[in-house]
């Protein structure tokens, strides 16, 4: 089943589009952006949110947190362009207020961890670009979480390599690149991809399921086949 945002957004739009444009269809102009401002504040907020979750592991100045799961979500839920601005506001809101891991703030250029936050950025556009045509609707929604992954890490693990300590194994404890910021969060982040990809697609089960037939005035978007 797919959806038509509305009416009014019949041209504007690709279809299926994602789960924010049918549950708030934007009738267009002002109150359209409107719309998209605030949900691109609250895609921030939620992941500033998930970043507060945060376990420290010794060996290394990266921690496991939940903004992995929330970047994606963000993603899928937001949409390419709406996502990708959700998490540059992010990376802005984090230089002033404590919106990183565990509370943590400061200009990502200046943290050997900012390389992930600038990986969030096209992470969640190309997420939300895959979900925003249909991904999020199949199984292989599994695939499009995957590749955001992927792409967060090629950022992160470059700017990660400019803070390695000259012995990184006496300062830090890990031994290379690869292992302060990659291997230790393979089983984590394949969790957090796992349960985004499968929080998306229930979505869309509950839409399917409960959603008002179109012509009741009710302003619920029209379904097509």
């Amino acid at each position: 089943m797919r959806y038509r945002i509305s009416p009014a957004a019949d041209h504007a739009l690709p279809l299926p589009g994602t789960l924010s444009d049918v549950v708030f269809p934007g009738a267009g102009g002002t109150a359209r952006i409107a719309r998209d401002v605030a949900l691109i504040v609250a895609g921030s907020l939620l992941v500033a949110l998930f970043a507060q979750i945060k376990i420290p592991l010794g060996f290394t100045p990266v921690p496991i947190t939940g903004q992995t799961f929330a970047v994606l979500l963000v993603g899928a839920l937001l949409g390419g362009w709406r996502g990708g601005l959700a998490l540059a506001l992010y990376a802005i809101e984090g230089a002033f207020l404590p919106f990183f891991a565990g509370g943590a703030s400061g200009w990502f250029w200046l943290l050997p961890s900012g390389g992930y936050i600038v990986g969030f950025i096209p992470a969640a556009a190309l997420v939300g670009f895959l979900c925003q045509w249909g991904w999020s609707r199949r199984p292989w929604v599994l695939l499009a979480m995957l590749l955001g992954n992927v792409v967060l890490y090629v950022p992160g693990l470059i700017q990660l390599n400019l803070f390695l300590p000259a012995d990184v194994a006496s300062a830090w404890g890990c031994g290379d690149v690869w292992q302060c910021g990659l291997l230790p969060f393979i089983p984590g982040d394949l969790v957090k991809l796992v349960a985004a990809s499968l929080v998306v697609p229930a979505g869309w089960a509950l839409l399917d399921r409960f959603i008002v037939p179109p012509g009741n005035g009710s302003g619920f978007p029209r379904k097509r086949e």
